[in-house]
Parts: C-alpha cells; sequence; structure tokens
C-alpha cells in the first residue's frame, strides 16, 4: 500500500514538474501594437519668446505623450521646466498640425489655448546639428490673456552632445 502510495505521489509530482515548464505562447510573432499619437510623442527642447521675441525661456525640456483615450489626443507637459504648462492638445494626424482651447492646464490655474501648433518631421536641428523633428506653437494663458507666447522647439536626441 505504501509502494501504491508513493507512486502516485512520485506520478502526481512529475506531472506537476512538467506542467510548469509550459507556457502559454501564443506562437509566431506577436503583433505589438502602438498608441495612435506615437509618431508625434517624445521630448523635446522649446525656447520661449514673447511677442517682441525676447526670450523668456531657454530650451526648456518638454514631453509629448498620448491620453488614455488612445485617439487623436495627447498631452503636452513641460513638468514645470518651462512655463507651467500641461495640457490636452488634438492632433490632426495626418499633418501633425495641433491646437488646445481654453483647455485646463493641470499644473498651474486656469486654461490654456493653444494655435498655430505643429510638429514637422525632419524640420528641426539639435544642438550639435543632428536633423530632427520641429515644435511650434502659440500659446494664450487665462491669467494673461494680453500676452501670446511662442514655442519653438526641436526633438531631443539622447545624446550627450544635444543635451543643455
Amino acid at each position: 500500500m505504501k509502494l501504491i502510495k508513493n507512486n502516485i505521489i512520485k506520478i502526481l509530482f512529475g506531472i506537476l514538474i512538467l506542467t510548469s515548464f509550459s507556457s502559454c505562447d501564443e506562437g509566431g510573432n506577436p503583433t505589438i501594437g502602438g498608441t495612435t499619437t506615437k509618431d508625434f510623442s517624445g521630448d523635446w527642447f522649446i525656447t520661449i519668446t514673447d511677442a517682441t521675441g525676447k526670450v523668456q525661456v531657454a530650451n526648456a525640456l518638454h514631453y509629448t505623450y498620448n491620453t488614455a483615450a488612445n485617439d487623436n489626443t495627447m498631452w503636452i507637459d513641460d513638468a514645470k521646466h518651462g512655463w507651467y504648462l500641461k495640457c490636452k492638445i488634438t492632433v490632426n494626424l495626418a499633418d501633425g498640425t495641433f491646437t488646445a482651447t481654453a483647455q485646463p492646464n493641470t499644473i498651474d490655474s486656469g486654461t490654456v489655448t493653444i494655435t498655430e501648433g505643429k510638429i514637422e518631421k525632419g524640420a528641426g536641428k539639435s544642438k550639435a546639428g543632428h536633423v530632427v523633428d520641429k515644435i511650434s506653437f502659440k500659446a494664450v494663458f487665462s491669467y494673461d490673456a494680453g500676452t501670446k507666447l511662442t514655442f519653438v522647439g526641436h526633438k531631443r536626441t539622447g545624446f550627450l552632445e544635444d543635451e543643455y
């Protein structure tokens, strides 16, 4: 009886070991998806000027990334490096233009309106001269509605010589 019990335990233990090495692989190469705004997402060094062309903030790091909706909206966020800007923008996925009309500025007070926004592929130059994407837009913050700021910058490369 003890011999049968030991054999059953060994068989069950063997089945447990064999099944623990199997996986739930779907087989083949899985298709990796992306977000709808992946072509416009990234890190940007942006210089902010006022209406007279006077630099207000130079080379502030900004980020663009998808929203949870995964549609034609994304976030623009300076993580308090520039003019304290974080709002959702609506992107035309065909041509890279974007706008925001009276969107809540989630890291500062009030709202922000963004006009003339554009992300241009290969139209910018990094600090060291590498060809990168360019971003530009104009913004008006509700707490200072009479001031229109111009934001122009280029995509971050990740190379040490391009960092500010």
